[in-house]
Protein backbone atom coordinates (compact mmCIF):
# COMPACT_ATOMS: atom_id res chain seq x y z
CA UNK A 1 0.00 0.00 0.00
CA UNK A 2 1.32 3.41 -1.20
CA UNK A 3 1.71 6.55 1.31
CA UNK A 4 -1.28 8.44 0.13
CA UNK A 5 -3.16 5.13 0.17
CA UNK A 6 -2.39 4.53 4.36
CA UNK A 7 -2.86 8.44 4.91
CA UNK A 8 -7.20 7.95 3.47
CA UNK A 9 -7.43 4.72 4.81
CA UNK A 10 -6.35 6.26 8.30
CA UNK A 11 -9.16 6.56 11.17
CA UNK A 12 -9.96 10.45 11.17
CA UNK A 13 -9.47 12.69 14.07
CA UNK A 14 -12.42 13.18 16.47
CA UNK A 15 -13.22 16.68 14.27
CA UNK A 16 -12.67 14.78 11.11
CA UNK A 17 -9.77 17.04 10.59
CA UNK A 18 -6.59 14.87 9.87
CA UNK A 19 -5.96 11.21 9.94
CA UNK A 20 -4.76 10.45 13.26
CA UNK A 21 -1.66 8.46 13.40
CA UNK A 22 -0.25 5.51 15.93
CA UNK A 23 1.55 8.47 18.15
CA UNK A 24 -0.67 11.29 16.96
CA UNK A 25 -2.69 12.73 19.34
CA UNK A 26 -6.35 14.27 18.93
CA UNK A 27 -6.23 18.07 18.20
CA UNK A 28 -7.87 20.59 20.36
CA UNK A 29 -11.20 21.59 19.34
CA UNK A 30 -10.99 24.22 17.20
CA UNK A 31 -12.46 28.33 18.04
CA UNK A 32 -15.95 28.88 16.06
CA UNK A 33 -15.23 32.06 14.18
CA UNK A 34 -17.62 35.02 13.88
CA UNK A 35 -18.30 34.09 10.77
CA UNK A 36 -19.62 30.51 11.33
CA UNK A 37 -21.47 31.41 14.43
CA UNK A 38 -23.07 34.08 12.47
CA UNK A 39 -24.29 31.08 9.48
CA UNK A 40 -26.57 29.55 12.67
CA UNK A 41 -28.32 32.75 13.12
CA UNK A 42 -31.76 32.67 11.46
CA UNK A 43 -32.43 35.92 9.92
CA UNK A 44 -35.40 37.30 9.40
CA UNK A 45 -36.71 38.56 5.44
CA UNK A 46 -35.95 42.32 5.16
CA UNK A 47 -38.52 44.37 3.91
CA UNK A 48 -38.22 45.39 0.09
CA UNK A 49 -35.60 48.69 -0.30
CA UNK A 50 -37.22 51.99 0.40
CA UNK A 51 -39.93 51.15 2.14
CA UNK A 52 -38.90 51.03 5.78
CA UNK A 53 -39.92 54.04 8.32
CA UNK A 54 -42.28 56.62 7.41
CA UNK A 55 -43.12 58.26 3.85
CA UNK A 56 -42.06 61.82 3.50
CA UNK A 57 -43.24 62.30 -0.22
CA UNK A 58 -46.79 60.63 1.10
CA UNK A 59 -47.86 62.69 4.38
CA UNK A 60 -47.02 65.23 1.97
CA UNK A 61 -49.27 63.98 -1.15
CA UNK A 62 -52.05 62.98 1.52
CA UNK A 63 -52.16 66.70 2.79
CA UNK A 64 -52.20 67.82 -0.91
CA UNK A 65 -55.73 65.62 -1.57
CA UNK A 66 -56.64 66.13 1.59
CA UNK A 67 -56.44 70.18 0.62
CA UNK A 68 -58.45 69.45 -2.52
CA UNK A 69 -61.26 67.36 -0.63
CA UNK A 70 -61.80 70.49 1.57
CA UNK A 71 -61.69 72.78 -1.05
CA UNK A 72 -63.94 71.27 -3.21
CA UNK A 73 -66.80 70.98 -0.10
CA UNK A 74 -66.30 74.32 1.55
CA UNK A 75 -65.72 76.72 -1.25
CA UNK A 76 -69.32 76.96 -3.09
CA UNK A 77 -69.14 76.86 -6.46
CA UNK A 78 -69.89 79.57 -8.88
CA UNK A 79 -73.87 79.49 -10.32
CA UNK A 80 -73.72 78.74 -14.18
CA UNK A 81 -77.04 79.99 -15.29
CA UNK A 82 -79.68 78.57 -13.02
CA UNK A 83 -77.54 75.26 -12.27
CA UNK A 84 -74.96 74.09 -9.94
CA UNK A 85 -72.47 71.94 -11.08
CA UNK A 86 -73.64 67.94 -9.92
CA UNK A 87 -71.41 65.62 -8.30
CA UNK A 88 -69.46 67.97 -6.41
CA UNK A 89 -70.06 66.59 -3.15
CA UNK A 90 -69.25 63.40 -4.57
CA UNK A 91 -65.32 64.11 -6.03
CA UNK A 92 -64.76 66.07 -2.67
CA UNK A 93 -65.40 63.03 -0.85
CA UNK A 94 -63.07 60.75 -3.02
CA UNK A 95 -60.18 63.49 -2.70
CA UNK A 96 -60.69 62.93 0.41
CA UNK A 97 -61.09 59.33 0.52
CA UNK A 98 -57.43 58.86 -1.61
CA UNK A 99 -56.06 61.59 1.25
CA UNK A 100 -56.95 58.64 4.09
CA UNK A 101 -55.47 55.97 1.79
CA UNK A 102 -52.48 58.07 1.53
CA UNK A 103 -51.71 58.78 5.15
CA UNK A 104 -52.47 54.98 5.98
CA UNK A 105 -50.02 54.26 2.95
CA UNK A 106 -47.43 56.64 4.27
CA UNK A 107 -47.58 55.86 8.27
CA UNK A 108 -47.55 51.97 8.17
CA UNK A 109 -44.38 52.07 6.09
CA UNK A 110 -42.80 48.42 6.06
CA UNK A 111 -46.55 46.90 7.11
CA UNK A 112 -47.75 48.21 3.85
CA UNK A 113 -44.89 47.19 1.24
CA UNK A 114 -46.31 46.06 -1.47
CA UNK A 115 -48.30 49.22 -1.75
CA UNK A 116 -45.52 51.25 -0.80
CA UNK A 117 -43.37 49.62 -2.92
CA UNK A 118 -45.99 50.38 -5.86
CA UNK A 119 -46.73 53.92 -5.08
CA UNK A 120 -43.14 55.45 -3.55
CA UNK A 121 -42.17 55.98 -7.34
CA UNK A 122 -45.27 58.11 -8.19
CA UNK A 123 -44.66 60.05 -4.83
CA UNK A 124 -43.72 63.55 -6.70
CA UNK A 125 -46.73 62.96 -9.43
CA UNK A 126 -49.30 62.18 -6.86
CA UNK A 127 -48.59 65.71 -5.14
CA UNK A 128 -48.95 67.54 -8.82
CA UNK A 129 -51.83 65.91 -9.68
CA UNK A 130 -53.14 67.02 -6.63
CA UNK A 131 -52.23 70.66 -7.44
CA UNK A 132 -53.21 70.69 -10.74
CA UNK A 133 -57.22 69.32 -10.02
CA UNK A 134 -57.22 71.89 -7.18
CA UNK A 135 -55.89 74.70 -9.87
CA UNK A 136 -58.74 72.94 -12.37
CA UNK A 137 -61.31 73.18 -9.87
CA UNK A 138 -60.55 76.76 -8.64
CA UNK A 139 -60.36 78.29 -12.28
CA UNK A 140 -63.64 76.41 -13.72
CA UNK A 141 -66.27 75.53 -10.90
CA UNK A 142 -65.01 78.32 -8.05
CA UNK A 143 -63.76 81.25 -9.47
CA UNK A 144 -65.44 80.78 -13.18
CA UNK A 145 -62.16 82.36 -14.76
CA UNK A 146 -62.28 79.56 -17.74
CA UNK A 147 -65.70 80.51 -18.95
CA UNK A 148 -68.50 78.24 -19.11
CA UNK A 149 -69.83 75.83 -21.49
CA UNK A 150 -66.01 75.61 -22.96
CA UNK A 151 -64.16 74.57 -19.85
CA UNK A 152 -65.81 71.95 -17.06
CA UNK A 153 -64.84 71.30 -13.65
CA UNK A 154 -63.47 67.79 -12.51
CA UNK A 155 -66.67 66.38 -11.18
CA UNK A 156 -68.19 67.21 -15.07
CA UNK A 157 -66.16 63.99 -16.06
CA UNK A 158 -67.66 61.99 -13.24
CA UNK A 159 -71.44 63.68 -14.24
CA UNK A 160 -70.08 62.21 -17.90
CA UNK A 161 -69.54 58.42 -16.78
CA UNK A 162 -72.63 58.31 -14.63
CA UNK A 163 -74.90 59.96 -17.51
CA UNK A 164 -73.56 58.99 -21.19
CA UNK A 165 -71.29 55.48 -19.94
CA UNK A 166 -73.06 53.35 -22.78
CA UNK A 167 -72.23 55.01 -25.73
CA UNK A 168 -68.74 55.63 -24.35
CA UNK A 169 -68.08 52.77 -23.60
CA UNK A 170 -69.51 51.51 -26.94
CA UNK A 171 -67.25 54.02 -28.81
CA UNK A 172 -64.50 52.67 -27.19
CA UNK A 173 -65.44 49.38 -28.18
CA UNK A 174 -65.41 50.60 -31.48
CA UNK A 175 -62.10 52.18 -31.19
CA UNK A 176 -60.38 48.86 -30.23
CA UNK A 177 -61.45 46.65 -32.10
CA UNK A 178 -60.89 48.70 -35.34
CA UNK A 179 -57.37 49.27 -33.79
CA UNK A 180 -57.01 45.63 -33.48
CA UNK A 181 -57.51 44.81 -36.44
CA UNK A 182 -55.50 47.82 -38.35
CA UNK A 183 -52.30 47.43 -35.87
CA UNK A 184 -52.37 43.82 -36.67
CA UNK A 185 -52.54 43.69 -40.11
CA UNK A 186 -50.62 46.31 -40.44
CA UNK A 187 -47.78 44.79 -38.21
CA UNK A 188 -47.79 41.59 -39.74
CA UNK A 189 -47.37 43.08 -43.17
CA UNK A 190 -44.45 45.41 -42.11
CA UNK A 191 -42.76 42.65 -40.62
CA UNK A 192 -42.90 40.18 -43.09
CA UNK A 193 -42.35 42.56 -45.58
CA UNK A 194 -38.72 44.01 -43.65
CA UNK A 195 -37.98 40.26 -43.41
CA UNK A 196 -37.72 39.89 -46.95
CA UNK A 197 -36.20 43.66 -47.62
CA UNK A 198 -33.26 42.55 -45.11
CA UNK A 199 -33.18 38.79 -46.12
CA UNK A 200 -33.54 38.65 -50.16
CA UNK A 201 -31.34 41.06 -52.35
CA UNK A 202 -34.25 40.48 -54.66
CA UNK A 203 -36.82 41.73 -52.65
CA UNK A 204 -34.39 44.82 -51.61
CA UNK A 205 -34.27 46.01 -55.47
CA UNK A 206 -37.68 45.97 -55.79
CA UNK A 207 -39.05 46.92 -52.83
CA UNK A 208 -37.16 49.09 -50.86
CA UNK A 209 -37.68 52.01 -53.47
CA UNK A 210 -41.21 51.62 -53.40
CA UNK A 211 -40.82 52.13 -49.88
CA UNK A 212 -38.89 55.07 -49.72
CA UNK A 213 -40.75 57.16 -52.07
CA UNK A 214 -44.55 55.89 -50.47
CA UNK A 215 -43.66 55.02 -46.96
CA UNK A 216 -42.92 58.48 -45.69
CA UNK A 217 -46.48 59.83 -46.96
CA UNK A 218 -48.71 60.63 -44.04
CA UNK A 219 -51.58 58.07 -43.92
CA UNK A 220 -54.30 60.42 -43.10
CA UNK A 221 -53.31 62.24 -46.28
CA UNK A 222 -54.84 59.35 -48.03
CA UNK A 223 -57.88 59.41 -46.54
CA UNK A 224 -59.72 60.61 -50.11
CA UNK A 225 -58.44 57.65 -51.87
CA UNK A 226 -58.97 55.32 -48.92
CA UNK A 227 -62.94 56.25 -48.50
CA UNK A 228 -63.02 55.84 -52.54
CA UNK A 229 -61.51 52.84 -53.19
CA UNK A 230 -62.68 51.00 -49.96
CA UNK A 231 -66.39 48.89 -50.53
CA UNK A 232 -66.94 50.62 -46.98
CA UNK A 233 -65.62 53.33 -44.16
CA UNK A 234 -64.29 50.81 -41.97
CA UNK A 235 -62.69 49.09 -44.46
CA UNK A 236 -61.39 52.48 -45.25
CA UNK A 237 -59.95 52.95 -41.91
CA UNK A 238 -58.31 49.60 -41.40
CA UNK A 239 -56.30 50.01 -44.11
CA UNK A 240 -55.30 53.51 -43.17
CA UNK A 241 -54.62 52.52 -39.52
CA UNK A 242 -52.49 49.43 -40.88
CA UNK A 243 -50.65 51.61 -43.17
CA UNK A 244 -49.67 53.81 -40.51
CA UNK A 245 -48.30 51.08 -38.54
CA UNK A 246 -46.85 49.24 -41.86
CA UNK A 247 -44.16 51.88 -42.24
CA UNK A 248 -42.07 51.90 -39.35
CA UNK A 249 -41.96 48.36 -38.37
CA UNK A 250 -41.15 47.44 -42.00
CA UNK A 251 -38.06 49.72 -41.73
CA UNK A 252 -37.06 48.72 -38.41
CA UNK A 253 -37.70 45.27 -39.08
CA UNK A 254 -35.43 45.36 -42.28
CA UNK A 255 -32.95 47.28 -40.27
CA UNK A 256 -32.62 44.90 -37.58
CA UNK A 257 -32.06 41.97 -40.36
CA UNK A 258 -29.75 43.75 -42.15
CA UNK A 259 -27.60 44.56 -39.00
CA UNK A 260 -27.40 41.30 -37.95
CA UNK A 261 -23.34 40.46 -37.92
CA UNK A 262 -22.41 38.26 -40.42
CA UNK A 263 -20.25 36.26 -38.31
CA UNK A 264 -23.59 34.59 -36.66
CA UNK A 265 -24.70 33.02 -39.69
CA UNK A 266 -20.79 32.01 -40.34
CA UNK A 267 -21.12 29.90 -37.07
CA UNK A 268 -24.71 28.37 -38.19
CA UNK A 269 -23.68 27.74 -41.60
CA UNK A 270 -20.33 25.56 -40.43
CA UNK A 271 -23.13 23.57 -38.04
CA UNK A 272 -24.46 22.78 -41.09
CA UNK A 273 -28.12 25.46 -40.67
CA UNK A 274 -30.22 25.65 -43.21
CA UNK A 275 -31.47 28.72 -45.22
CA UNK A 276 -35.06 28.44 -43.55
CA UNK A 277 -32.95 27.95 -39.65
CA UNK A 278 -30.80 30.88 -40.66
CA UNK A 279 -33.90 33.44 -40.92
CA UNK A 280 -35.93 31.71 -38.23
CA UNK A 281 -33.46 31.19 -35.54
CA UNK A 282 -30.80 33.42 -36.30
CA UNK A 283 -31.63 36.84 -38.45
CA UNK A 284 -35.67 37.28 -36.97
CA UNK A 285 -34.25 36.93 -32.93
CA UNK A 286 -31.54 39.05 -33.46
CA UNK A 287 -33.69 41.41 -34.96
CA UNK A 288 -36.88 41.29 -32.69
CA UNK A 289 -35.33 44.83 -30.06
CA UNK A 290 -35.58 46.83 -33.30
CA UNK A 291 -39.18 44.95 -34.49
CA UNK A 292 -40.68 46.58 -30.96
CA UNK A 293 -39.33 49.99 -31.44
CA UNK A 294 -41.23 49.85 -35.11
CA UNK A 295 -44.37 48.44 -33.44
CA UNK A 296 -44.20 51.16 -30.68
CA UNK A 297 -43.82 53.69 -33.26
CA UNK A 298 -46.52 52.10 -35.18
CA UNK A 299 -49.14 52.13 -32.37
CA UNK A 300 -48.71 56.05 -31.81
CA UNK A 301 -48.99 56.57 -35.49
CA UNK A 302 -52.07 54.31 -35.86
CA UNK A 303 -53.69 55.74 -33.20
CA UNK A 304 -53.74 59.30 -34.42
CA UNK A 305 -54.76 58.07 -37.63
CA UNK A 306 -57.45 55.82 -35.88
CA UNK A 307 -58.83 59.11 -34.27
CA UNK A 308 -58.80 61.39 -37.60
CA UNK A 309 -60.46 58.45 -39.51
CA UNK A 310 -63.47 57.83 -37.22
CA UNK A 311 -63.81 61.66 -37.65
CA UNK A 312 -64.32 61.47 -41.44
CA UNK A 313 -66.20 58.57 -42.14
CA UNK A 314 -66.63 56.07 -39.19
CA UNK A 315 -70.23 55.75 -37.28
CA UNK A 316 -68.94 55.12 -33.95
CA UNK A 317 -65.65 55.15 -31.74
CA UNK A 318 -63.37 57.95 -29.80
CA UNK A 319 -63.21 60.13 -32.95
CA UNK A 320 -67.28 60.04 -34.03
CA UNK A 321 -67.96 60.73 -30.44
CA UNK A 322 -65.40 63.52 -29.88
CA UNK A 323 -66.30 65.31 -33.21
CA UNK A 324 -70.23 64.29 -31.75
CA UNK A 325 -69.89 66.16 -28.63
CA UNK A 326 -68.53 69.04 -29.79
CA UNK A 327 -71.70 69.53 -32.47
CA UNK A 328 -73.53 69.61 -29.36
CA UNK A 329 -71.17 71.45 -27.55
CA UNK A 330 -71.17 69.11 -25.06
CA UNK A 331 -67.17 69.64 -24.34
CA UNK A 332 -67.56 67.87 -21.27
CA UNK A 333 -67.77 65.22 -22.94
CA UNK A 334 -65.52 65.56 -25.24
CA UNK A 335 -62.99 66.06 -22.52
CA UNK A 336 -64.42 62.55 -20.63
CA UNK A 337 -63.27 60.98 -24.35
CA UNK A 338 -59.87 62.52 -24.51
CA UNK A 339 -59.42 60.90 -20.83
CA UNK A 340 -60.44 57.66 -22.34
CA UNK A 341 -58.16 58.61 -25.24
CA UNK A 342 -55.14 58.82 -22.80
CA UNK A 343 -55.64 55.95 -20.65
CA UNK A 344 -56.39 53.70 -23.42
CA UNK A 345 -53.35 54.63 -25.52
CA UNK A 346 -50.84 54.96 -22.11
CA UNK A 347 -52.89 50.75 -21.30
CA UNK A 348 -51.90 49.87 -24.91
CA UNK A 349 -48.46 51.03 -24.32
CA UNK A 350 -47.68 49.31 -21.07
CA UNK A 351 -48.94 46.23 -22.07
CA UNK A 352 -46.80 46.17 -25.49
CA UNK A 353 -43.91 46.37 -23.01
CA UNK A 354 -45.05 43.61 -21.20
CA UNK A 355 -45.16 41.63 -24.21
CA UNK A 356 -41.29 42.94 -25.09
CA UNK A 357 -40.10 41.89 -21.75
CA UNK A 358 -41.64 38.66 -21.77
CA UNK A 359 -40.50 37.33 -25.43
CA UNK A 360 -37.20 39.20 -25.29
CA UNK A 361 -36.57 37.77 -21.34
CA UNK A 362 -34.04 35.87 -23.15
CA UNK A 363 -31.72 39.21 -23.95
CA UNK A 364 -32.33 40.60 -20.23
CA UNK A 365 -29.04 42.43 -19.80
CA UNK A 366 -28.61 43.14 -23.48
CA UNK A 367 -31.38 45.33 -24.51
CA UNK A 368 -31.50 48.81 -22.97
CA UNK A 369 -33.79 50.93 -24.28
Amino acid sequence: MTTAEQVLDAPLGRHGDAPLGRHSEAPAPRPRTPAKVAQTVTLRPAAPSGVTGIWPTGLLASAAWLALGLLTLLWPNKAVGFSDWAFTEEFGIATLVVAALLLAVALLGARAAKVSHTLRPAGQWLVALAAVFAVWEVATAKLGVLPSPFFAPPQSLIDVLHEDWQRLGLSTAYSLRLLANGFVLGALVGFFTGVSIGWSRIAGYWVHPLLRFLGPVPASALLPLAFFFAPSSYVAAVFLVGLATFFPVAVLTWSGVASVHKSYYDVARTLGASERFLVLRVAIPAALPQVFVGLFMGLGASFSVLITAEMMGVKAGLGWYLQWAQGWAAYANMYAALFVMAALCSGLITLLFKVRDRVLSWQKGTVKW
